[in-house]
């Protein structure tokens, strides 16, 4: 089993990274870009015998403890 895990900053806090990439891509010809936003991409494999709903019990724990920071990041957790 597979855990993609994606963290992006929440949309009311300022996300100094993406604005660089947007002020970027304007300023390489791509038009229309109305926001960016920067985060982080995890993959986590899981043992092939892993009780699925104990693992996103212990991958929900692990985010919000650990990989995100809730007070600012939004994540979301998909198994495979």
């Amino acid at each position: 089993m597979k855990a993609k895990i994606i963290i992006t900053p929440k949309k009311a806090v300022l996300d100094p990274q993406g604005k660089t990439v947007q002020n970027a891509l304007e300023h390489m010809g791509c038009q229309g870009v109305a926001a960016v936003h920067v985060g982080k991409y995890i993959e986590i494999e899981m043992a092939p015998d892993a009780d699925c709903a104990q693992a996103r019990q212990a991958l929900e724990q692990a985010c919000h403890r650990f990989l995100s920071n809730p007070i600012i990041e939004d994540y979301t957790i998909a198994l495979e």
